[in-house]
């Protein structure tokens, strides 16, 4: 890599992996176009080859992000006819890929949107809306489904409750802490399902 530029094996995958793991630890703000190249090992105006700037890099990492959430969360419970298991699939999958070392783009989708160009915000926040509504829904027939006529929480304040709870974990959960994600997602499945429902 002696000129600088990025070896046949650096893609625009490995960039934006390296991108998003900065903006993860540092924040899309204190992290530069510089930072990005360093930590890749090339020149600045290599990275410019494959990205005209630093918000296209954010755009990029966080629709693959919404993408990976619709493939391993929506899609993989889809077929699950039952309400219930089909919530209780959808928490474990939701808090799996929080945690998830390797998809560090979901994180920078829950904390980096405000830095989103107004049309690129637009539609993220659109498909996060689907999502939110979805589960919203999938809360209330849960409720149906138990016989709740008028339940105590109302489905959607639920759904945006259990968001929290799961969407914030990357903040405080650490592996090495002895309690593992499948532990993890199986205690927020009780505290949502005792609390909630």
């Amino acid at each position: 890599m002696s000129n600088g530029k990025p070896a046949p094996g650096e893609s625009r995958r490995d960039i934006l992996r390296t991108a998003a793991r900065l903006f993860q630890e540092r924040g899309y703000d204190a992290t530069s176009m510089q930072d990005i190249a360093s930590a890749l090992n090339f020149s600045k105006a290599a990275l410019y080859h494959h990205f005209e700037s630093k918000e296209q890099i954010l755009v990029e990492i966080m629709t693959y992000g919404m993408d990976v959430f619709e493939e391993k969360v929506l899609a993989e419970v889809a077929g699950i006819a039952d309400p219930e298991q089909r919530l209780r699939a959808c928490i474990a999958r939701h808090v799996g890929l929080v945690l998830s070392g390797h998809d560090r783009e979901i994180t920078v989708i829950l904390h980096e949107n405000r830095t989103l160009p107004a049309e690129a915000a637009r539609q993220i926040n659109a498909r996060k809306k689907h999502y939110m509504v979805y589960l919203g829904d999938l809360v209330a027939a849960v409720q149906k489904q138990r016989g709740l006529k008028k339940p105590a929480v109302d489905a959607h304040v639920a759904a945006m409750a259990l968001l929290g709870m799961m969407n914030w974990m990357y903040q405080w959960y650490r592996a090495e802490g002895g309690v593992s994600e499948q532990e993890i997602a199986r205690q927020y499945t009780e505290i949502f399902f005792r609390g909630a429902l």
